[in-house]
């Protein structure tokens, strides 16, 4: 059978997601699943939060290349580690694959006791295709280049390219083989992320000539269904695109979109979820992990092209799920001040919240973070990047929520999906400035007001930025708070209920679920019983019942 006709068959196999050439090895246990309106990641048959950390890029390159930074990973609290697999290392001649890195990084978490997620660094790394073997870089007749509107070629492979999505799908099915004969029931690598920040960058979209052939052609089926039955709903700005062009059943992407940048956008969105989506099939196949593909986020104000378009960003979050069903969550990689409004927009129906690189490890800002992001969006992971760089004076705050964190995991998990979880932050803008007002819940019968300014510590001597909790109630009038520097105060629902009274507040911790209870702060801890605090330092627990009164 020639090249060309075996490239052919494998195209028609990924592009259509097929899964019919899985091996017999067992079914990982590891999965997602629906809790009312929360998605959770079951390991082992329970629910699992990842309190993780994403390696810098290059770090994991050769065997061993971590030894020195397991004893930081151990002193962090980690339970999951995010690490980067490179096409070019893993393949570096054609079919030839050497699995040393993977191999020696699945040995050493386990004697670790630590999750894996792999990160794909195949055909897309930060939007350019710099990881992708030599074999492919020189050959840009059988793996053509993305080229800008000036038909300039750039350092970006074209998702347009059948043998590109082949040689890439091919490559991450060996990885994913690989995978399921080390650790075939998911014990250690518990998901994989397919490339890493798709995107086009220097224009719209690309305008090589399989890319402006695929332009030319009439909008897929598939993608014109989901407009014409989801309306705005399924993604507001080509449903919009399509309503200025007349809505017009069928037709090139031109006809059906226009020829904006924005038009241009959702060519490249669909384009880059097929090929992702070709990708996540072949591996599938071999072993189905779920797998994830993570967004570089685009800033307000800049137009597609000018950030890496088309990727899986909030406003294409329709596009993606239509064109790429094998890819079972988008991600959102996040170094924007506007933490909580940037994250939330992932917070879709059927999205699992992950957080695979919240930016740099060390911030003060990240255990507050991630505590918002597990109790007000049910989050299943958090993980701020370059873990193995963080200075040894900067590893306490994260450890010491993340210790917290897993002895609360059950609590929380049981909570998620439900009215009885909810995550505190005190917002911050996009240009940095902290927004300090004070927000209010409701739980239960209470109305619940936040502060996050500290009443009994200087403001010079607070960094409210990183204040933050997250609280859970555990039973009739029963809560329980986690995190650092906030007051709540409390009011009845229904006002006819009176007054509302702390019955009891105790400090204590969680160990391995258990409750340990310790002091007793009905005195003035609670200033005779006006508030529940927790203080700016260091993170505690507090457990406490309100109670009505006339």
């Amino acid at each position: 059978m020639g090249r060309h006709l075996v490239i052919a068959l494998l195209w028609a196999l990924v592009a259509t997601g097929y899964t019919g050439l899985a091996n017999s090895q067992p079914a990982p246990d590891v999965a997602l699943v629906e809790k009312g309106e929360a998605v959770q990641l079951y390991v082992g048959g329970e629910p699992f939060l990842i309190l993780g950390g994403e390696t810098s890029n290059s770090i994991a390159s050769h065997p061993g290349a971590l030894d020195p930074h397991w004893e930081t990973f151990e002193a962090l609290n980690l339970n999951t580690l995010l690490v980067p697999v490179y096409w070019d290392v893993m393949e570096p001649r054609e079919g030839e694959f050497d699995f040393a890195t993977v191999d020696r990084l699945v040995e050493d978490a386990r004697a670790h006791d630590m999750k894996l997620v792999f990160l794909w660094f195949g055909t897309w790394k930060n939007s350019m295709s710099t990881y992708v073997p030599g074999w492919v870089k020189r050959d840009g007749d059988r793996f053509p280049r993305a080229r800008n509107e000036a038909g300039i070629a750039q350092d970006i492979l074209s998702p347009y390219g059948k043998e590109t999505l082949a040689a890439d799908a091919r490559a991450f099915a060996a990885l994913m083989r690989r995978i399921a004969e080390l650790d075939p029931h998911g014990q250690t690598v518990i998901m994989a992320q397919v490339e890493n920040e798709m995107g086009m960058l220097s224009a719209a979209r690309d305008h090589s000539v399989p890319a402006n052939r695929a332009w030319a052609e009439a909008v897929p089926a598939a993608l014109m269904h989901s407009l014409k039955t989801g309306g705005a709903d399924f993604n507001k700005r080509a449903f919009d695109l399509w309503s200025a062009q007349g809505a017009p059943v069928s037709g090139s992407w031109s006809e059906v979109f226009g020829d904006s940048a924005e038009a241009h956008e959702i060519f490249t969105a669909w384009g880059l979820a097929r090929f992702a989506n070709g990708v996540a099939a072949a591996g599938k196949a071999e072993h189905d992990l779920p797998m994830f593909v993570n967004a570089a986020l685009n800033r307000p104000g800049v137009v597609p092209g000018d950030y890496p378009s088309g990727g899986p960003l909030a406003h294409l979050i329709g596009i993606w799920e239509a064109a790429a069903p094998k890819i079972d969550f988008l991600a959102p990689d996040i170094y924007d001040e506007n933490y909580t409004a940037r994250i939330a927009e992932f917070d879709t129906p059927g999205n699992a919240v992950f957080i695979p690189e919240a930016n740099r490890a060390g911030r003060i800002e990240a255990p507050a973070d991630a505590l918002w992001s597990f109790g007000a969006l049910d989050a299943i992971g958090f993980s701020p990047f370059t873990i193995d760089t963080i200075p040894d004076d900067e590893i306490a705050p994260l450890a010491e929520t993340y210790r917290m964190l897993e002895n609360l995991s059950s609590l929380i998990t049981d909570a998620q999906g439900t009215d009885r979880l909810s995550g505190l932050r005190p917002d911050i803008a996009a240009d940095g400035t902290l927004q300090t007002e004070t927000k209010a819940i409701r739980m239960g019968r209470f109305h619940i007001t936040v502060s996050f300014i500290d009443p009994w510590t200087p403001r010079a001597d607070q960094n409210p930025e990183a204040h933050g909790a997250l609280i859970i109630e555990t039973g009739e009038d029963a809560f329980l708070i986690a995190g650092k520097g906030v007051t709540l105060t409390f009011e009845p629902v229904n006002p006819e209920s009176g007054q509302v009274g702390i019955e009891w507040a105790r400090a204590g911790e969680y160990e391995d679920g258990v409750w340990q209870p310790g002091l007793w702060l009905n005195g003035d801890q609670t200033h005779q019983g006006r508030h529940i605090r927790l203080p700016p330092e260091p993170v505690s627990v507090q457990r406490f019942k309100l109670y009505t009164y006339d």
